[in-house]
């Protein structure tokens, strides 16, 4: 056609029809990219709006064409999430569905929860390409003791072409507010159990999960989380072992985790894509998924560490952070597709969510975007004269900024912003996205012992860019070392894992052999193989992968009685310096109302060591490998050796229950200074 002459009718209706053609294969092709929500975060669909909806004073309804969830108003509880053919992928058999909680009390009070309901609904962004709204609180006077004395700002936001809902808390307690202690924070999301009953929570750690009726139905187990699954509805888990702490993970791989529903195959995933509002550091150990079916988000948490890790603020301690945002995403394929593609998808949405931190659409003064923070870089080396005469580079240590503190003080660091990353095989590293702020720089790793904390503390402005280049870690030494056990890892794990009992087995682990510490009853396993007499390792001929219990815990006695155990290590010296001073390390990874006590060559004089009452981090009856870093540094006087062999006894002396113990990281006992 010429331009400017007139269009014969036809052609026009050929020309709309073929438009209206393309538009509708245009929807298609996004829609089926959609069915694994192959997006960008925040990729816009065409005539996918989002809309917000004020159904009534109770309720209010946001959809985007992809997933409509329901929140009631003013409370912000999510009460139901619409999507895919699934009217409601929450239980709509409770009321406590989607939710926010704290875990508090008052010093010398009893434990509370409080859900965190608001009070007041706003609208914080409201366009075609999002919806941010907010539910609010404000705490008064008048509420002590029925409700957390914190401000509670409970956010969340609905993107165009992202088919899940991200959310994030901004809690915070002025000055002279009232004492208070918080044990755990947290978000939850029970799932509808008639579609929801596959667990992925990492490529090795997936399966079929019983419902919480059969728990309800099981026999309750020593440790009261753990049961016996005796008649539960699907056979397949009868006689297995199921308890929310087999699935623990610590926080650095704690970025997603979910459920699947085979019909229709859908997938709940809760993502998280930065630690920085997380407490303990990147190994911090938390609960993920669990049978309900049930999904969580836990912000703080005194899980593997005990009460030295609670939140607790005297005196009017003022404090405000901001919690998240993390992403409860959800996706589906055609039913002709395996359902595990599902997983695969989450974790790429993970790794895109990772990659748009921090994100540029949170409408909040108090979450920072990319230009207001700031980036720190280094690079890290060990010296250890006795090791090399060169300094090592510290590769693959852990590097991080946290509140300022003594050096260790990050792992029960519970109120500030933590920033972590993992150094090259040269101990280059670099820190981006922080927050602006005062901090402390720490680093510790695989093969030594003991925290590094750099001499200055470390002030971060917005965009400002600092290299405090080489940086140097001398861990403890004073003489060379004349045995050791185990690897300085800060775990157990490479210790001697019995196998289960075969009636109290998770089948989830009986074949990986880096989980098998993850079994029910592990602890009652040492008695049968030491009925009598306690542990003996003698230095060169035994084998610390075979001859070391993981976990040096009571032994039981029958009757409902433990008895503390002894062990002892043997050692041969060819020559004593009666006059020098010798040094036993002795690093902990984990201590439970434990005490150990330490004697050499004598097991019944006095002991030359004692921890006294450390420790409530339960990683022994939580299948944890670790819990909090401890490191001991005992000084043996020469006299109290002797030519020939040798023999140091290690007692823990508390027996009340089976859980208590410790875990080694690792022993060495070290000669005099030699120059």
């Amino acid at each position: 056609m010429k331009l400017g002459a007139p269009r014969k009718k036809s052609g026009w209706v050929m020309l709309q029809v073929l438009l209206l053609h393309l538009l509708v294969q245009s929807v298609h092709s996004q829609n089926s990219r959609n069915k694994l929500n192959i997006t960008n975060p925040g990729q816009s669909i065409p005539g996918l709006a989002v809309q917000l909806r004020r159904v009534s004073n109770e309720k209010v309804v946001v959809d985007n064409g992809i997933i409509q969830v329901t929140f009631s108003s003013p409370q912000g509880l999510i009460t139901g999430i619409k999507y895919n053919g699934i009217d409601n992928v929450l239980d709509d058999e409770i009321d406590d569905r989607g939710y926010w909680d704290v875990a508090w009390y008052e010093p010398e009070k009893a434990l509370e929860i409080d859900k965190l309901e608001g009070t007041k609904f706003e609208i914080i962004t409201q366009n075609e390409e999002q919806v941010e709204i907010s539910f609010t609180r404000t705490w008064t006077i008048s509420k002590r003791g029925s409700l957390v004395p914190l401000n509670v700002d409970k956010r969340y936001i609905i993107r165009t072409g992202v088919s899940g809902i991200y959310m994030y808390g901004i809690l915070e307690r002025l000055e002279g507010w009232p004492d208070v202690d918080m044990d755990q924070i947290r978000i939850v999301f029970k799932l509808n159990p008639k579609k929801f009953d596959f667990m992925a929570i990492s490529d090795d750690r997936q399966r079929s999960m019983p419902s919480m009726a059969d728990h309800d139905n099981a026999k309750i187990l020593a440790y009261k989380e753990a049961v016996l699954l005796t008649n539960p509805k699907n056979p397949m888990f009868k006689g297995e072992v199921d308890d929310k702490y087999m699935y623990s993970m610590e926080d650095k791989d704690n970025n997603v985790h979910g459920w699947i529903s085979s019909d229709p195959p859908v997938g709940f995933w809760m993502i998280t894509p930065s630690d920085e509002f997380r407490l303990g550091g990147p190994i911090k150990q938390d609960l993920t998924s669990h049978a309900g079916p049930i999904t969580l988000s836990m912000f703080t948490s005194t899980h593997y560490a005990g009460k030295e890790m609670r939140m607790d603020y005297r005196n009017g301690e003022p404090w405000k952070k901001v919690f998240g945002p993390v992403l409860a995403y959800l996706n589906s394929v055609s039913p002709k597709d395996s359902t595990l593609r599902l997983w695969k998808d989450a974790k790429r949405q993970m790794a895109e969510e990772v990659r748009s931190w921090p994100y540029d659409f949170v409408n909040s003064e108090d979450y920072p975007l990319s230009h207001q923070r700031g980036t720190i870089e280094g690079q890290f080396y060990i010296k250890d004269r006795y090791v090399s005469r060169l300094n090592i580079y510290g590769k693959f240590a852990f590097v991080g900024l946290a509140p300022c503190g003594e050096a260790g003080s990050w792992q029960t660091e519970s109120k500030g912003y933590q920033f972590w990353t993992k150094a090259d095989r040269r101990g280059r590293f670099i820190i981006e996205n922080v927050r602006a702020g005062n901090y402390s720089l720490y680093a510790w790793g695989y093969g030594f012992i003991g925290d590094y904390k750099y001499e200055q503390n470390i002030t971060i402005t917005p965009g400002s860019q600092m290299n405090v280049g080489p940086i140097v870690y001398e861990p403890p030494r004073n003489g060379p070392t004349l045995w050791e056990i185990g690897v300085p890892d800060r775990t157990a794990g490479e210790f001697y894992i019995p196998d289960p009992y075969p009636t109290l087995m998770n089948k989830l682990y009986v074949n990986p052999l880096q989980d098998r510490f993850r079994q029910y009853g592990l602890w009652d396993r040492y008695a049968d193989l030491y009925p009598q007499n306690d542990l003996v390792y003698t230095v060169g001929v035994s084998d610390y992968k075979r001859d070391w219990f993981f976990a040096h815990v009571t032994r039981n006695a029958g009757n409902n009685t433990y008895d503390s155990t002894t062990w002892q290590i043997i050692f041969n010296l060819e020559n004593v310096n009666r006059v020098g001073l010798y040094t036993l390390r002795i690093a902990l990874a984990s201590a439970a109302d434990s005490e150990l006590q330490v004697r050499v060559n004598n097991p019944k004089s006095d002991h030359i060591f004692t921890t006294g009452l450390i420790g409530k981090d339960n990683a022994i009856a939580r299948h944890g490998i670790h819990g909090l870093y401890r490191l001991c540094s005992i000084n043996v006087f020469g006299d109290l050796l002797s030519v020939g062999d040798n023999t140091i006894y290690l007692t823990q002396s508390r027996s009340v229950g089976p859980f208590q113990g410790v875990m080694y990281d690792y022993i060495r006992l070290e000669s005099p200074f030699t120059t």
